[in-house]
């Protein structure tokens, strides 16, 4: 039996204890009670059943590593149930009064749970036990919560909630209500309809009436009342709100109606999201007008730049609530700042005065901050960590972990950490890309690649722990997340560069980086694969459409053809489409040149399936070898799905095949 590549080969042999005493075989990445096949299509099982098998390998760089073969858990090794029930969500981060609240959603439960912990209790959740807290506003959902006093305002699934005393009260049946944020006596939120948008008002005391302050036929979003003045964002159906958003504020009273407004910011090359009032009267904001998302302020007069630098202060708004930045009780401002994979949080002085980097054990930071005091509370992860809820001592340094994802029987020693490197692509461009090698690897690494399309295609490659990136390296696959053309992080040109080009430039900057690990001896010839989800999914497809390094590639939830998606996209992305259209076109069976793994739940409200189902039924008709993968009642987030397991071992499956497919040929 010869190995599948020189990574393997470089190692020694293991030894493997069954029923039929031992045997010696050469170490291929296996997983729990699976076959190998070798050049002659003979298969071998590893420990026989209610026996485990343990086997000792050494990486080429040296290093020693324990896994277990078998049916039972192995050390070293992440199991695809491992890796999916440690991926768990934490968002919508809020601080009232002391007490902290998150969101947090796992693959294993069908709902979202609002926690609430406090110093003297803990953590505990709120929402009753069925109770699915989330949003459909704008497809993406978010500012799905409010807190007022001793009540807390959440949307389900029937329209518009009250918690109060234990008890679960529906206040305002239908509609789909997002970035709630509660005033004096009134609650305020976007409400959205298939006509447009509208800025609503519902009195506290729960009598249920719904106030119409505004009405568009695109999108509001981010009421903020302040000192009798509301401020809002809004942006056309011709745009999303990272391209072309406006700020706007007006005279207010509780329960009366807006006065004259005033645009303040915003407009078609500037985008102005996150308005929040200041303890100093003033309105501060985020926009992007000088190239970059950094924050300003509004006192009446001329806007002000308050931080000016060459990150992005602010994630591209793909849901409503985010919070990118606080204000602490002295006056200061603190703000989370990116720059390419990597987040820190800063402290801006008063009066636009120094500008001073906290140090954190994090890389990576949601768009959730949340003062408390001297601390700030955050969703943050690092390489060795994944998301986690954290109160940060802004004087002391210390950090309180109040909620993490990972068990305690994970130990940090047996991780990929990434590597970060940039390599030159299509002229005179650059992009960043991270590289986790297999776990255990030494410099000299080398071994089956999979090269990763991110979503969006406006998100980022973020330096943060995911245990299903580890599901792969600690079998002997490394994972390279690509900050293809078109992601967030690098500035507004740079995010915008994709319109026109989707399917070209994301194409090459992938292939860019597939080959610069070609060319360093990392990368295996013939075994480079490349993955993507949704739009990064589009990517995948065009890779393998197109002679390159590229042997086989992963769509997940994978836009198919671009014009027919925006025909049937949901209202507030249809822009998004429109603009990403005039690239590549659309992915057609008779350019496919390499095997294809196609992921789609049969749920998914943002790419229906369709189209991928068409593409399967087109590269069956060809002969062209293909799989088709539906996971029932699953939506467009298959990695954080009941089914994300199945999605796993299936996609770790035809890696193997596409290997063995390599040596016995």
């Amino acid at each position: 039996m010869n190995p599948p590549s020189p990574f393997w080969r470089e190692g020694p042999r293991i030894r493997c204890s069954s029923a039929g005493g031992p045997e010696k075989i050469e170490a291929y990445p296996y997983d729990s009670a699976t076959a190998l096949s070798g050049p002659s299509g003979s298969r071998m099982t590893l420990g026989s059943a209610g026996t485990r098998a343990r086997a000792v390998s050494r990486v080429p760089s040296g290093a020693w590593k324990e896994v277990w073969v078998g049916s039972q858990p192995r050390d070293g090794v992440v199991s695809a149930e491992e890796a999916v029930r440690a991926s768990v969500g934490f968002d919508q981060l809020r601080v009232v009064a002391d007490a902290v609240y998150w969101l947090e959603s796992r693959p294993e439960s069908e709902v979202t749970a609002l926690v609430r912990w406090t110093v003297g209790s803990g953590s505990a959740r709120i929402s009753p036990a069925r109770f699915d807290v989330g949003s459909t506003v704008h497809a993406y959902g978010g500012g799905s919560y409010a807190v007022a006093g001793d009540q807390v305002w959440c949307v389900g699934s029937e329209g518009l909630y009250r918690l109060r005393n234990s008890q679960c009260e529906l206040v305002v049946p239908g509609g789909a209500f997002g970035d709630l944020v509660a005033g004096e006596d009134e609650l305020f939120g976007v409400r959205e309809s298939a006509q447009g948008d509208a800025l609503v008002a519902v009195p506290l005391d729960g009598a249920g009436d719904v106030r119409v302050l505004a009405e568009t036929s695109g999108f509001f979003g981010a009421p903020r009342p302040g000192r009798s003045m509301l401020a809002w964002t809004c942006w056309t159906t011709r745009d999303m709100p990272w391209d072309a958003c406006e700020l706007w504020a007006a005279p207010y009273q509780t329960g009366g109606l807006i006065g004259d407004p005033v645009r303040v910011a915003g407009g078609p090359q500037e985008s102005a999201v996150e308005p929040r009032w200041g303890p100093d009267g003033a309105l501060y904001f985020v926009s992007d007008r000088s190239g970059w998302w950094n924050l300003y302020r509004w006192h009446g007069g001329p806007v002000e730049p308050v931080a000016p630098m060459a990150r992005d202060c602010a994630a591209e708004p793909w849901e409503l609530g985010y919070a990118s930045y606080d204000f602490l009780p002295d006056g200061r401002v603190v703000i989370a700042a990116q720059q390419g994979p990597r987040h820190r949080l800063a402290v801006v002085e008063p009066d636009g005065g120094a500008v001073r980097q906290v140090p954190l054990p994090y890389t990576s930071i949601k768009p959730y901050l949340a003062a408390s005091g001297s601390k700030v509370a955050l969703v943050g992860a690092s390489a060795t960590a994944a998301p986690q809820v954290a109160l940060v001592d802004l004087a002391g340094g210390e950090v309180e972990v109040l909620a993490r994802a990972e068990g305690s029987d994970f130990d940090a020693a047996t991780l990929s950490v990434a590597m970060e490197v940039r390599v030159p692509t299509g002229g005179s461009r650059e992009v960043v890309a991270l590289v986790y090698p297999p776990t255990g690897a030494g410099a000299d690494w080398r071994a089956p690649v999979i090269v990763r399309a991110h979503p969006g295609p406006t998100a980022s490659a973020l330096l943060r722990l995911d245990w299903q990136t580890q599901f792969f390296t600690s079998r002997g696959f490394a994972v390279v997340d690509v900050d293809y053309t078109g992601s967030t992080g690098y500035g507004r040109a740079f995010r915008q560069a994709l319109y026109g080009r989707w399917g070209i430039d994301d194409v090459v900057d992938c292939r860019s980086v597939a080959d610069h690990l070609l060319a360093a001896a990392h990368a295996i010839p013939g075994q480079i694969f490349i993955r993507g989800a949704s739009a990064g999914g589009h990517t995948a497809l065009h890779a393998v459409a197109t002679d390159g390094p590229f042997a086989a590639a992963t769509a997940v939830s994978a836009i198919v053809d671009p014009d027919r998606w925006a025909a049937a996209v949901p209202r507030f992305q249809r822009a998004h489409a429109a603009r990403l259209r005039g690239g590549a076109g659309p992915v057609r069976a008779g350019d496919i040149r390499r095997p294809v793994l196609l992921i789609h739940g049969t749920a998914d409200e943002i790419v229906a399936d369709n189209d991928i189902r068409e593409l399967a039924a087109e590269l069956a008709d060809r002969g062209a070898p293909h799989e088709l993968l539906l996971l029932n009642g699953v939506g467009h987030y298959v990695a954080s799905s009941s089914q994300a397991a199945r999605a796993l071992e299936s996609e770790l499956a035809f890696y193997r095949a596409m290997i063995n497919a390599v040596v016995a040929g």
